[in-house]
């Protein structure tokens, strides 16, 4: 009777270290595709004030538009809260929108080399930014199906694994990351 307890809880322990494990290794690749999703907008933030320098050489009456992008930057670099900064983001996704539209009233700046590099800039930097944010959202997706699933949610109830929020735009335009192309805004 002893050694059949001692083999039960043995099996036990061992599937129990395994479940951890599993929680260890889902919570550090959601931490990982997290970076990349920061290292995108990152790079996405330093693009900005250059694209607003190049804009504003050329259409000094947007103002509005430009110092609006320029303070959504500024939040946006602020924000923890992974919801919060979804929504920050969208608005800014937005914002450089107006901008790479504006290239439009103006030819001369339609066609300046630095302009065009920028935006070419900008669609790799939205490209990656659109493959992190789904590879987040899938470890994130797996993740959370652990913690909420038996007998994984055992294990992550009493090591506190909590559930972690999704990536998102707010709105079904928003999700749409805009295809930017020489000259012109498609969706």
């Amino acid at each position: 009777m002893t050694l059949l307890v001692t083999v039960v809880v043995v099996v036990i322990m061992i599937a129990g270290t395994i479940l951890y494990n599993r929680l260890i290794r889902g919570r550090n690749r959601v931490d990982t595709a997290w970076s990349d999703i920061d290292v995108q907008l990152q790079r996405r933030h330093d693009l900005i004030p250059r694209l607003v320098t190049a804009v504003d050489q050329y259409a000094k009456y947007e103002r509005a538009t430009l110092e609006a992008v320029t303070e959504l930057r500024v939040e946006a670099m602020q924000v923890a809260d992974v919801r919060a900064k979804g929504r920050v983001e969208e608005k800014l996704s937005a914002g450089i929108e107006r901008i790479i539209a504006l290239a439009e009233n103006y030819p001369d700046l339609k066609a300046n080399e630095n302009f065009l590099k920028l935006q070419n800039e900008l669609v790799e930097t939205e490209n990656y930014l659109q493959f992190a944010r789904r590879y987040y959202n899938g470890s994130v997706r797996d993740y959370n199906t652990m913690t909420e699933s038996v007998p994984t949610n055992i294990i992550a109830g009493w090591f506190r694994f909590t559930a972690r929020d999704f990536f998102q735009k707010t709105s079904d335009d928003a999700a749409n990351v805009p295809l930017v192309k020489l000259g012109s805004v498609e969706q």
